[in-house]
């Protein structure tokens, strides 16, 4: 799924990032040599950077 349309940057696109690029969404984005532009993705993208580096956080569980 397509997070940011104006850079053609998908979900896991942000995920791959979330894990090696600290900072904030726009942080993320200019690690990728990207932008925001007009914005609307910033809150979406921000989630799933807190999601992705929570999940990191976790123990994993033993089965």
């Amino acid at each position: 799924m397509y997070i940011c349309i104006c850079n053609a940057i998908r979900e896991c696109d942000v995920r791959r990032a979330a894990r090696c690029c600290p900072g904030d969404a726009e942080a993320v984005y200019a690690a990728m040599g990207k932008r925001p532009n007009c914005g609307q993705c910033l809150e979406e993208a921000n989630e799933i950077l807190f999601e992705e580096r929570e999940g990191a956080l976790l123990p994993a569980r033993a089965a």
